[in-house]
């Protein structure tokens, strides 16, 4: 058992002597998704509650979805049960009738619970109320709200610089959560605002920027709805935004294409058997992909590029019948540069860094040749690389030289995860913030904020490990399994003087401990939220810009539970005493008025209240779909994008870190993987038999994974099992959060800072075997 301070093993699961391997499945969804939905259900809850809880997902005055940011069809065409399997299991596991209280952490030290798997944690149930771990001690004890917010305040107010403190939000927070949270830590003094996002879509917002001058996608349902041709690249819609295949189903149903590009041949991209149909339960489904690229990670920048070369000797050969001129001319800037860089690309880099043959590249060139309105889908499979943020901008070359931007069918379309975690971006959750919105916050509340950037998630975890941060609150989330270098991360976070994690669910954060950690038991997504203004609803952004409501329908799990927005505000007061004349106490009883002050802050908000109330909410404007583009020179611009291949010496391997089926974002729900035909372990690691046979590996040994990085220190994730898999060549994959452990803190992508966990060198020893 471990003792306070001392950095864990990365074993916090449990042993996988118990692996069953079954071939990988040809489909998503069907019969199968109900039945595994209900049952996970069924297992945290009640019947009628699961009830209440599912009938009431995704619709237009219920309860949003917190599994993933996909958006809901408009009002009126929505099924009684707009809800996945994933987002069901999601929004019961929530719901859940255990309960954590006082007993359990008497019972269980922190020193016991650190050694728990994630899965362990997260089936307790739900936190009840605060509690305190004390210097010197191994407990989580009782502490009153009002104690809390007193050695909170104290903390915080002893601090030599507001820069010592820093605050981290999940997509999980609601809007109006996420608007006090920021508004609190500017008052205070800082910009370290961190987020789920620093981590996972990071690479999209500085890209999309860069290049369109709004760091939002521009595609709505409708467009995917009645696009010619899809693009799905790096990403696993069946298991991480399972909704989108309904899109997709639609799509195919009006006749497009859809090309998928990934390392894995994915379930949910090969046939989507749609449970709410009769074709998807007696018949075979509807095909998804029509082509699949098999592609090497990290090569999704050079298929683009080659892509784009293909586009303009199609050009040369028919002059005025390819590209699209007039949108060309009339709305981007940088093209003839871009054009030159292009027609340099050398094709056995490009053969050697997508593993595909250039006759299947074509294929894919004449698929974009016959299609008038193109969309390009992807998510982290593109992002989290070194060069995910030259990746997005060569996307967007893409998009722009047949105008596949701003029309009906067309755009750019990153999927995000997190429920709400574009909505934090939009409420002001950013280390970045650029001045129009701290101006905006100055008119509106009288002080002047902070303009000196802040941290963001890798530079937090670096202020953490030199000292220069020793307050950390979280707001929603799980920051030590979803951050890089665990053991870093880990050993940063306990040279805090204090941290404090705003919860709904024990998660392996609480164990990771500053010299005082607090855990802030917070309402669910599915509760009622009852302040002195009368019941409360709160509101979320999807990942198309529609800004729409949700109401909880059950009983809190404990009377001693406070909202987000009552904690944050309640912390604000007793930190700020009066200062700023901000009116948290107003803001706690009435979220209304968080929303009219919003109004007056965030473009496309106005009228905020009325506006949100209506059935299906406020579609935010996207300049790109209304021909403007709010770049430095008002283009959009071309640019030219270089790439260097991960060094792989002999006998190494690319991994990426993946979810597995049962599985959102850091939590496990079971040992299972039914897609991938893994159940009873998540210790495995997914190799190409190919790969096996050079590297002297058979499926069922044991290995450890070693990452390998330019700072020489070994990164190791022990006792994996192999897998003979169909990856791409060259490549591996495993689960993430067993081996965030292998993710280098300092291997970020370029200009984002985001995490490469797609892309990370390791060598797989067998287990035992003396260290090379």
């Amino acid at each position: 058992m471990n003792k306070p301070g001392e950095e864990p093993t990365d074993r916090l699961d449990q042993p996988n002597d118990h692996l069953a391997v079954t071939p990988p499945k040809k489909w998503a969804a069907g019969v199968p998704a109900v039945v595994h939905a209900l049952e996970y259900s069924l297992q945290q809850t009640s019947p009628l509650r699961t009830g209440v809880d599912l009938l009431t997902m995704n619709q237009v005055d219920g309860i949003d979805c917190p599994g993933c940011a996909w958006a809901d069809p408009s009002p009126g065409h929505r099924h009684r049960n707009e809800y996945c399997e994933n987002g069901a299991k999601h929004i019961n596991d929530e719901a859940t009738t255990r309960r954590v209280t006082a007993d359990f952490f008497r019972t269980h030290s922190v020193s016991e619970l650190s050694r728990q798997s994630d899965m362990w944690l997260n089936h307790q149930g739900r936190l009840t109320e605060p509690m305190v771990k004390r210097p010197e001690s191994d407990h989580y004890e009782p502490i009153s709200w009002s104690d809390a917010f007193g050695l909170l305040a104290a903390e915080l107010n002893s601090l030599d610089s507001p820069d010592q403190a820093v605050f981290y939000t999940s997509g999980r927070a609601s809007n109006e959560a996420a608007f006090v949270l920021q508004l609190f830590a500017r008052a205070f003094g800082t910009n370290n605002l961190p987020d789920c996002s620093n981590m996972c879509h990071e690479s999209s917002g500085f890209a999309l920027h860069e290049t369109l001058g709004t760091g939002k996608g521009t595609v709505s349902l409708h467009d995917l709805h009645h696009a010619d041709l899809i693009f799905l690249v790096g990403q696993n819609p069946g298991t991480n935004h399972p909704r989108q295949l309904s899109a997709l189903e639609q799509a195919k149903l009006n006749g497009a294409r859809i090309i998928a590009v990934n390392t894995l041949p994915e379930a949910g991209l090969l046939r989507f058997k749609n449970p709410q149909k009769a074709r998807g339960v007696i018949g075979r489904g509807v095909r998804i992909a029509d082509r699949f690229l098999h592609i090497r990670a990290g090569g999704d920048l050079a298929l683009f590029q080659a892509l784009n070369l293909l586009l303009l000797q199609a050009e040369d050969a028919r002059p005025g019948q390819v590209l699209d001129h007039d949108f060309i001319r009339t709305h981007t800037s940088g093209f003839e540069e871009f054009a030159a860089h292009a027609r340099g690309l050398s094709w056995d880099d490009v053969l050697a860094a997508t593993g595909l043959t250039r006759a299947r590249i074509e294929q894919v060139r004449d698929d974009v040749l016959r299609s008038e309105r193109v969309v390009v889908c992807w998510a982290m499979g593109v992002t989290q690389h070194k060069h995910g943020v030259a990746t997005i901008r060569e996307i967007v070359n893409f998009l722009m030289l047949r105008g596949n931007l701003g029309r009906a069918g067309t755009g750019a379309c990153p999927v995000r995860g997190h429920s709400n975690v574009q909505g934090d971006r939009t409420m002001g959750i950013w280390e970045q913030m650029p001045d129009s919105f701290l101006d905006a916050l100055q008119r509106e509340f009288g002080f002047d904020p902070p303009r000196a950037h802040g941290l963001d998630s890798v530079n937090s975890i670096k202020a953490m490990r030199e000292g220069r941060v020793a307050f950390f609150l979280a707001l929603a989330g799980n920051f030590v399994r979803a951050a890089p270098d665990s053991a870093v991360t880990e050993a940063a976070l306990r040279t805090c003087r204090l941290t404090a994690h705003i919860s709904t669910k024990l998660n392996r954060s609480h164990t990771v401990c500053g010299r005082t950690a607090l855990i802030l038991p917070t309402l669910g997504r599915t509760e009622q939220d009852v302040q002195a203004g009368g019941e409360q609803f709160v509101t979320v952004e999807n990942s198309m810009s529609e800004v729409h409501t949700s109401r909880g329908r059950l009983k809190p799990a404990s009377p001693l539970l406070l909202s987000e927005v009552a904690i944050l505000c309640r912390l604000a007061r007793r930190t700020l005493d009066g200062k700023a004349g901000i009116p948290w106490e107003r803001f706690e009883a009435d979220y209304g008025t968080i929303r009219d002050r919003i109004s007056r802050i965030v473009p496309g908000l106005h009228d905020f209240n009325r506006r949100v109330a209506r059935p299906g909410g406020i579609q935010l404007p996207n300049p790109v779909n209304e021909g403007v583009f709010p770049t430095a020179v008002g283009k959009a611009l071309f640019t030219r994008n270089t790439w260097q291949p991960p060094h792989l010496p002999d006998g190494h391997l690319l991994l990426q870190t993946l979810r597995s089926h049962d599985q959102w974002n850091t939590v496990p729900y079971t040992p299972n993987d039914r897609y991938r035909g893994i159940h009873g372990s998540r210790r495995v690691v997914l190799v190409n038999p190919d790969d096996l046979k050079e590297l002297g590996l058979t499926g069922g040994q044991h290995v450890d994974l070693v990452g390998v990085w330019s700072d020489a220190a070994e990164r190791r994730a022990d006792d994996f099992e192999v897998v003979p898999y169909p990856t791409s060549r060259g490549c591996a994959a495993a689960y993430y959060p067993e081996t965030q452990v292998l993710v280098p803190l300092d291997s970020v992508a370029d200009i984002s800072n985001q995490p490469t966990s797609k892309g990370v060198v390791v060598r797989l020893e067998p287990t035992g075997a003396s260290p090379s």
